[in-house]
């Protein structure tokens, strides 16, 4: 297993409970802050990519697949074309009346730091799923279910690498955004010609990352209590459909992107 240049294996006797340790990726994990208009006039540093994609390329995977590849974005009219395309699909979802709370997409040229996250699906052959003799992958009920599956592993493994690039890059101090939900056809359609990614490729998120153009707040969390669980589920963390309904009504709704001006 290669090392990453200047960082020393280290015992796992000197770790166990080390709080020092912990309380500083406490730091860098807490500090991690969206923004959504960066400094445009920012440059970052040709090294700084590097180290935040080899963040990213530590991080595990099913079947130690590695199924994601990453495109730095440097060209402004590309940035400003990718853009385009959730401006139109904002208006999309705002005249097929879906009341989300959606951010002004157009931030998106302004980031210093663009990275396209790309995936390889064809990497759910590293699980057992059935194929015939030429690898095509056989088709039936059990099949799809075990295919799903590895789709799901996928995701997470590249979810879990762009979270340890996000991670790194606040390390480095900068802001960040975490574009996602961009699996639609239109979106394929849109980005793929523009970044050169073969068909059977597919586009999942966009890091946008760097200095925040004006003051960026902190999100509010869940408290520990309310998520953690112990030996079996709480009854009581059981939210009815119609509590889930208020809760992002009143909770989270209301905070999603409000300016930091405005923030109690």
């Amino acid at each position: 297993m290669s090392e990453t240049p200047g960082l020393r294996p280290l015992d796992p006797a000197d770790l166990q409970g080390n709080r020092a340790r912990y309380d500083a990726l406490m730091d860098v994990v807490v500090n991690r802050i969206t923004t959504r208009e960066f400094d445009s006039s920012f440059d970052v540093p040709r090294e700084h990519f590097e180290l935040i994609l080899e963040a990213a390329r530590q991080a595990p995977s099913g079947a130690n697949s590695q199924p994601w590849h990453y495109i730095i974005v440097t060209e402004q009219p590309v940035k400003e074309q990718i853009a385009e395309y959730f401006v139109g699909e904002q208006q999309r979802r705002i005249d097929l009346n879906m009341k989300f709370p959606t951010p002004n997409y157009s931030g998106l040229a302004t980031a210093p730091g663009f990275i396209v996250v790309v995936t390889d699906f064809r990497f759910v052959r590293a699980f057992p799923v059935l194929r015939d003799e030429h690898s095509a992958l056989v088709r039936s009920e059990v099949n799809d279910m075990y295919v799903q599956n590895a789709e799901r592993i996928l995701l997470q493994s590249v979810a879990a690498s762009t979270m340890s690039a996000h991670l790194a890059a606040t390390a480095l101090g900068y802001n960040v955004w975490w574009v996602t939900a961009i699996g639609q056809e239109g979106a394929q359609k849109a980005m793929k010609p523009l970044l050169g990614i073969p068909d059977d490729l597919s586009v999942l998120d966009i890091m946008c990352f760097g200095p925040p153009k004006t003051k960026t707040y902190k999100r509010w969390k869940k408290s520990l209590g309310e998520i953690i669980n112990w030996d079996q589920f709480q009854p009581e963390h059981h939210l009815s459909l119609d509590q889930v309904e208020e809760w992002i009504q009143t909770q989270r709704h209301k905070v999603m992107y409000r300016d930091a001006k405005n923030v109690d």
